[in-house]
């Protein structure tokens, strides 16, 4: 089993940026993949940014490439999310996924991902 933690979540004006970071613990030597979902009220959580075992592979959702940057550090467990150019339509709580990697490609179903963090809420002001 994987035990994911995110922080980092907060109030941001539009323009702003902040780093979300999410903490791995457990089963953690096995090779992971790991991605970043949000959801909104009223809304389906959607994919927002993943990162492959090595971080080589990285893949964002449109509305946040240029914006966003996922990064991981394997010796810390731990993978990041940089989201620069803040908007109010970021709003959302924010949940780090986990599963395993077997060296191909990037998914963007959440029905993919066993392994779930709490959440952390992002809240952006025009």
């Amino acid at each position: 089993q994987v035990q994911l933690v995110e922080s980092g979540g907060g109030l941001a004006q539009a323009g702003g940026s902040l780093r979300l970071s999410c903490a791995a613990s457990g089963r953690t030597f096995s090779s992971y993949a790991m991605a970043w979902f949000r959801q909104a009220p009223g809304k389906e959580r959607e994919f927002v940014a993943g990162i492959s075992w090595t971080g080589g592979i990285t893949d964002y959702a449109g509305s946040v490439k240029g914006r966003f940057t996922i990064s991981r550090d394997r010796a810390k467990n731990t993978v990041f999310l940089q989201m620069n150019s803040l908007k109010p339509e970021d709003t959302a709580a924010y949940y780090c996924a986990a599963r395993v990697w077997y060296g191909s490609a990037l998914y963007r179903n959440r029905n993919d991902y066993p392994y779930w963090g709490q959440g952390t809420q992002v809240t952006v002001s025009s």
